[in-house]
């Protein structure tokens, strides 16, 4: 897996303070994608240990305090990115048990493949579907088009977002 960015600190894609990992590779080629750079799964520069003992360091760290990891790209559920997000998504559960995880993807939770859902079975939120450019909506909370839903996975989750009348909030089916 390659990785088009690490951001240690980030306040946009999610709530709170986040480490945010933007992912090379996506096969969805949404017109009017806004980083159409990490479609290609060769963009960026290769995974490595020392990115991923980063991260998990990044989340343990206490003087800056996040709310969780955000997985984004390309696409972390991109087939060639799957073993590589599980182990990753494996350890933050593991090692930094309080923190949240939260997901994009170009795929919709409905059609996920039993690998994808093996995945997103241990993460908090899912924000699914494909950017629609005739959807588009600038005012919409954590999504570029309309079509695309704000998933809570867990009930921490629906509990965080309960209220926020943009978000779709389905419970995890065991």
């Amino acid at each position: 897996m390659n990785v088009v960015g690490y951001y240690p600190v980030d306040m946009v894609n999610g709530p709170g303070t986040r480490a945010t990992l933007f992912v090379a590779g996506c096969e969805h080629k949404c017109k009017g994608c806004y980083n159409a750079v990490t479609w290609s799964p060769r963009a960026g520069s290769p995974y490595s240990r020392e990115l991923e003992d980063r991260i998990i360091a990044d989340l343990q760290d206490t003087d800056v305090k996040r709310q969780g990891l955000t997985l984004s790209g390309g696409d972390p559920l991109f087939p060639l990115n799957m073993p590589t997000i599980e182990r990753l998504v494996r350890r933050v559960r593991a090692e930094c048990p309080d923190k949240n995880i939260w997901m994009w993807t170009g795929y919709t939770f409905e059609h996920l493949t039993d690998d994808q859902k093996k995945i997103v079975d241990m993460i908090d939120v899912l924000v699914d579907g494909r950017f629609e450019q005739d959807q588009l909506d600038k005012t919409l909370l954590w999504r570029g088009s309309r079509n695309q839903r704000i998933l809570a996975l867990t009930p921490a989750a629906q509990h965080a977002l309960e209220g926020t009348d943009a978000v779709s909030v389905i419970a995890q089916q065991g």
